[in-house]
């Protein structure tokens, strides 16, 4: 899956009905309706509906109604232009929020269709129709949320931003893979192939990441069996940055001797490129390569926070995924990387309270590539001396 192009959301302002007050008398006041979501709580039963916050739609989905007001404009028109009779087991007819939400509470909940449909009164068939055609209107029309910046300012406020965090210049994006647990049938005499290094049956997303968390370029769908450096040069954007289209902004003068082109961080598990630096390995190391690996280490945390978040948040490809579709399961992926997005691209107030971690792939253990260019390693050995005062500017 390459690299997407996008395009920054712009916020709408919302527009509300006014009423002049002097033509309502007592006579002509009428109730309030209720809020769409008052109304659709009262509906949930189970035990959501014991939730004692029930009545606070953050409190179940944890983003705003502001975000979701906004998802829900995305994917009105395609899930609106197809046919949507869709009822309730009471013969309720399901408008486009009560759609929406349905399909947002499966890939954030994880819960099962038949749990779902326990919660919302709904026959499974109806909850799984839903979710999938709320899929294929955020593929659709929500890609634009994922992508390469296109404008100067956004690539240089980037490099800026990761500067900040430990002093790599001209670096660009964070690059770290996550494994998305499976439970797979029996009787498939393929599925060794996604038995990963731990013995799990898993398949592979890899992300790199900008230092607001937001993903820029994702590959999903390779079996976990995989090492991260092949999934790495098997994907749409190693080829493209080792064809100068990509990474290919201003080099960054240091010194005389020290200029960085463009460039992404990853950890030993990926190979030292001119595009790629990665941390120093094996024993021994001195002073200032320590150091170096340190920089790159918190600079990449950024990636790990962001898969991890990803993970809490979308608790559909998090934990155990039961027999999944496999050639469904990327594209339910990459929806929830664009939602993921869309809640930092809205500055959800709800979504930034969630508690950081960078603990996405518990119990795996990292994976070393030997591969190092060797201009690559002259570079980085020069760069790691000047960081450390060694070099003087």
């Amino acid at each position: 899956m390459g690299s997407i192009r996008v395009i920054r959301k712009r916020k709408k302002a919302e527009n509300k009905d006014e009423q002049d007050a002097s033509s309502v008398t007592p006579m002509q006041s009428q109730p309030r309706p209720l809020d769409w979501w008052q109304d659709f709580s009262q509906r949930i039963t189970g035990p959501l509906s014991q939730s004692k916050d029930l009545e606070k739609f953050e409190s179940v989905f944890k983003i705003s109604r502001k975000t979701f007001n906004y998802i829900c404009s995305i994917v009105e028109e395609y899930m609106m232009a197809r046919s949507s009779n869709f009822f309730d087991i009471n013969g309720k007819h399901l408008c486009l929020n009560d759609q929406v939400v349905v399909a947002l509470r499966r890939l954030s909940s994880g819960d099962s269709l038949s749990t779902i449909g326990d919660s919302f009164v709904m026959n499974q068939s109806t909850v799984s129709q839903i979710t999938w055609r709320f899929v294929e209107a955020m593929e659709e029309r929500g890609l634009r949320h994922l992508g390469w910046p296109s404008s100067e300012k956004e690539m240089e406020d980037i490099k800026h931003k990761f500067k900040k965090i430990c002093g790599l210049s001209n670096c660009f994006g964070a690059l770290d893979i996550t494994h998305i647990m499976m439970t797979l049938p029996s009787i498939d005499s393929l599925n060794d192939v996604w038995l990963d290094r731990e013995r799990n049956c898993s398949m592979i997303l890899h992300a790199i990441v900008d230092p607001d968390m937001r993903f820029l370029d994702i590959t999903t769908g390779w079996p976990g069996s995989l090492s991260d450096d092949y999934v790495l040069r098997s994907s749409a954007f190693f080829e493209l940055a080792e064809e100068g289209k990509k990474l290919n902004g201003a080099d960054k003068t240091i010194t005389e001797d020290i200029v960085l082109r463009e460039y992404i961080i990853g950890d030993s598990g990926f190979p030292l490129l001119p595009w790629l630096l990665t941390p120093y390995k094996g024993k021994g190391l001195s002073d200032y390569q320590v150091e170096f690996n340190r920089r790159l280490a918190a600079t990449q945390m950024v990636a790990k926070r962001a898969l991890a978040r990803l993970k809490e948040m979308w608790k559909i490809i998090h934990g155990v995924m039961w027999k999944p579709d496999k050639h469904k399961l990327p594209r339910i992926i990459l929806v929830c990387c664009i939602l993921h997005n869309i809640a930092i691209d809205m500055e959800d107030e709800v979504h930034d309270d969630m508690t950081l971690s960078h603990q996405h792939d518990s119990g795996y253990r990292d994976q070393t590539c030997e591969f190092a260019d060797n201009a690559t390693s002259i570079l980085r050995e020069k760069l790691s001396l000047h960081l450390s005062g060694k070099i003087p500017t």
